[in-house]
Order: C-alpha cells, then sequence, then structure tokens
C-alpha cells in the first residue's frame, strides 16, 4: 500500500466534504476559481493525457491488430465518455415532472459521477505514466476539476447533494482508490477509463463553462489553460 495515493485520494474526497464552506463560489458572474479551475482540468486533458493515449494507442496497434475504425478504439472511447456525459447532462436538465422523478435523476446523475470519481481513486494508484511527479499533477488538475464538479451538481441538486451527494461522490474517490490497490489491469487495457475520464472531464468542463446565464470568466479560463500546459510542458 503506498501512502502518496491513498493522501491524495483522501484530498480528493475532502474537497466534496468541504467545498460547500468555500465562500464567494456560488454567484454570478461565475468565481474566476472554477474557470480557472476549468481550465487547468481542460489543460491536463489535451497535453498530457491525450498524448499518453496516443502511445497507448499504438501499443495497442501493436499487440492486436484490428481493421477500419477500431484502429482508433482509445480515441472511440474518449468519444464515449463526451457522449455519455453530455446524455447525462440532459437528462438531469429536464425538468421533472414529480418528486419521484426527481429523486430517480438525483440517484442516476450522483451515482454515475459517484462511479466517474471511482475511476479516478483507481487512476491514483494506476496511472499511464507511474510516479509521484505524475500522481501531483493528476492531483491537482482533478482536485480543481472536482470543485467544478461539485459546484454543478451543487447547484443543481441543492440539499439533497449536501445531504447525500457529496458523500457518495467523495466515498467513491476512496473505493476506487481501494480497487486499485488490489486489481491492477493490464496496461494496454488501463487505457480505457483513462480514454473515458478524458471525454468526461472535458465535457463536464465546457458544460459548467459554456452556458450564458453563468458568465464565465474567459480570462481566467484561459489563464488557467495556458498556465497548466506551460507547466506540463516544462516537465
Amino acid at each position: 500500500m503506498s501512502a502518496p495515493p491513498l493522501l491524495a485520494a483522501c484530498a480528493l474526497a475532502a474537497v466534496h466534504v468541504l467545498a460547500g464552506r468555500l465562500r464567494g463560489l456560488d454567484r454570478i458572474p461565475r468565481s474566476r476559481w472554477l474557470s480557472f479551475g476549468g481550465g487547468v482540468s481542460v489543460a491536463y486533458v489535451f497535453v498530457h493525457m491525450l498524448p499518453e493515449l496516443n502511445e497507448h494507442q499504438r501499443a495497442f496497434g501493436n499487440v492486436v491488430p484490428l481493421a477500419g475504425f477500431l484502429d482508433h478504439h482509445v480515441y472511440l472511447v474518449s468519444l464515449a465518455g463526451f457522449v455519455a456525459f453530455y446524455g447525462l447532462e440532459r437528462l438531469a436538465q429536464r425538468s421533472p415532472d414529480d418528486e419521484g422523478r426527481a429523486t430517480r435523476v438525483f440517484r442516476i446523475h450522483v451515482g454515475s459521477f459517484g462511479c466517474y470519481n471511482c475511476l479516478v481513486g483507481y487512476l491514483l494508484v494506476h496511472r499511464i505514466e507511474p510516479g509521484v511527479e505524475s500522481l501531483l499533477l493528476f492531483t491537482a488538475a482533478m482536485t480543481l476539476h472536482f470543485l467544478v464538479n461539485d459546484y454543478g451538481l451543487r447547484h443543481h441538486h441543492e440539499g439533497s447533494y449536501h445531504r447525500v451527494g457529496r458523500w457518495v461522490l467523495a466515498g467513491g474517490v476512496l473505493v476506487g482508490w481501494a480497487l486499485g490497490t488490489t486489481v491492477t489491469l493490464d496496461e494496454i487495457v488501463l487505457a480505457v477509463p483513462v480514454g473515458f475520464l478524458g471525454g468526461g472531464v472535458v465535457l463536464n468542463v465546457i458544460k459548467e463553462e459554456l452556458p450564458a446565464e453563468r458568465e464565465s470568466r474567459f480570462c481566467a479560463f484561459s489563464l488557467g489553460t495556458a498556465g497548466y500546459a506551460a507547466l506540463l510542458l516544462a516537465i
């Protein structure tokens, strides 16, 4: 059992438990910190995660030659992650007709993000690129990304999220870490959850930044993107 991944999992879980106490996030125009965090998350996906997936794509092609579009399976998985969370968001945004349906939507929404966090927790232990430096970069990006997700879920589900949802998401990270300490995926198979996560991160950031009513901070978003991209390229 390695201490750094456990500490990282606890830190990410704490984001959901404690984020509601942060002042100044739930306001319009959108908090600069949320836009900055979204930019960091997107930079991590495009500058660090996707190049790693490209290397895995080549490795997969050398081991299991496939024909046609299946040669791009890693990118298709990323696309699937993007589409899956888009569908989830559409489901959550539909006005519930009754309390029972609202409860079902809440369970699906929070349950899906709990699985999403479980995947992040697993990748704290097993990443394509191992090492403490890689762990720190991944944890920093996911900390800010979790803050963005937490705000979105708290804004949509309000009291239900505070009472139940945040604990489900916090527990998801720890469950994922625990699975990572007991289950090891083959290096090539690992590209599948990494690809799915990449697509999910991009969609979840964009859906929070684009709505006009949020009055998002483009300068803060750009600063987060450019700054973290420069850091990743410099390391």
